[in-house]
């Protein structure tokens, strides 16, 4: 596959969807940064981080990339793909209920649907774990998280197409960490993200 040169229709294309992935809005307490993406997975990408909670109460993280195929990917079927990781901490009672693989994939299809975020093929794992400490170190809490790796092919016609997926993905951060939603009237802060990574 030869690369899409700068200033082709694919880049422009794509640079718009960047610029629409700057300008949402994300909640406060979510803290985003744009990351290197992965490479050799697509001609276009861009990754970003976020941290959920603040710096004295962490309560999760997330990663999400964007790739980008003009010509096309079977695998995906489509031309976008988004790659998606979650972990968040939880209750022990929640990492013990057999039913939580169900759950944490419904979070995902739910946040999809509920902000009307069109996609095909979605895919992914739920794990949840919990751990004991014992001998020295049997003064430390226990600990339970639930980590959730998923990855759906957006339909995007124009670039304010991934703007629901943003909203179903930090919905998802969210609700795994057990964050509630913003109160009605309280707008969310812009984080500013730095430069894309695409080639």
């Amino acid at each position: 596959m030869a690369p899409e040169l700068p200033g082709s229709p694919a880049a422009e294309f794509f640079a718009r969807i960047v610029d629409d992935m700057r300008a949402f809005r994300w909640r406060p307490d979510v803290l985003i940064e744009e990351i290197g993406s992965p490479r050799g997975l697509a001609p276009f990408s861009l990754a970003i981080e976020a941290d959920l909670g603040s710096e004295t109460n962490q309560l999760g993280a997330g990663r999400l990339v964007l790739l980008h195929d003009p010509d096309f990917n079977d695998a995906w079927n489509g031309f976008f793909r988004l790659v998606s990781y979650v972990r968040a901490d939880t209750d022990l009672e929640i990492v013990t209920d057999p039913l939580i693989g169900e759950v944490g994939w419904s979070w995902l299809r739910e946040a999809l649907d509920q902000h009307a975020a069109a996609y095909t093929a979605p895919a992914g794992t739920v794990t949840a774990v919990s751990s004991r400490s014992f001998g020295n170190m049997d003064n430390q809490p226990d600990q339970a998280e639930v980590e959730i790796r998923a990855s759906w092919t957006p339909l995007i016609d124009n670039s304010s197409d991934i703007t629901p997926h943003l909203a179903a993905w930090q919905q998802l951060m969210c609700q795994a960490a057990g964050m509630p939603p913003l109160p009605e009237g309280v707008i969310p802060l812009t984080n500013q993200m730095g430069r894309v990574h695409s080639r």
